[in-house]
């Protein structure tokens, strides 16, 4: 049997399910601002943009995007009922003040004691920028990743040290990749779900770190296509 990565719109559902009724949340730029688009409906989530918006929703319909209103990563989205926007240096002071419950961001590499490495990878034909992510990584109370496993090289993402210039240090809690989802405890990446189709060595196999699974390890999937 074939193991069967999830797509991107997968794993942003999957995400999405773990988001608590009541979080304010902060989606990074990039793929995690998918997660908005698969929110529970029984749930109040309160959606934070750094360039300053407060109650973001999902991304507008074909032909009904407001250019005044995008969010950090100039895409355009929806305001929801009550929601509001305001300067730049309010909307750091709520990161930075402890206010986000968590944030969502992606990543070029994850180590196993929380390392994240998100802003360069040493390509001078890609000039970095680490934005609001390193105030993110920090400010937010709880922090997860959105990543591929692997490279477009096969090269693992999730590695026991960090090669890339550090965005924080021992910041990330969770990572959902498209074959696992992976908690960051001790020092060490404990699986808690993966595709089906793929065993332990398998996963172990495509990762740069020791994997320990968790008692009742699940499988991986979503309830979209």
């Amino acid at each position: 049997m074939t193991a069967a990565k999830l797509t991107r719109a997968q794993v942003a559902w999957r995400i999405a399910q773990d988001i608590p009724d009541g979080a304010v949340v902060n989606l990074g730029i990039g793929a995690p601002v998918m997660v908005a688009d698969y929110l529970p409906a029984d749930r109040e989530i309160v959606i934070h943009s750094e360039n300053g918006i407060l109650g973001m929703g999902p991304t507008p319909p074909a032909g009904e995007e407001d250019p005044d209103l995008i969010n950090a990563g100039k895409q355009p989205v929806t305001l929801l009922a009550g929601g509001s926007y305001f300067n730049h240096t309010d909307s750091f002071a709520m990161i930075r003040g402890g206010h986000l419950d968590c944030c969502v961001l992606g990543a070029f590499q994850v180590a196993q004691n929380g390392d994240l490495a998100n802003w360069s990878t040493g390509d001078n034909a890609r000039p970095p920028g680490v934005g609001g992510a390193m105030d993110l990584a920090v400010g937010a109370k709880r922090v997860l990743v959105m990543t591929d496993h692997c490279t477009r090289d096969g090269s693992p993402k999730l590695l026991e040290v960090c090669t890339y210039p550090l965005t924080g240090r021992g910041v990330v809690d969770r990572v959902y990749t498209d074959l696992a989802v992976i908690d960051i405890a001790d020092g060490r990446f404990v699986v808690r779900e993966m595709v089906a189709g793929l065993d332990a060595d398998g996963l172990e196999a495509l990762t740069g770190a020791p994997l320990d699974f968790a008692d009742g390890c699940g499988v991986l999937s979503a309830a979209i296509g």
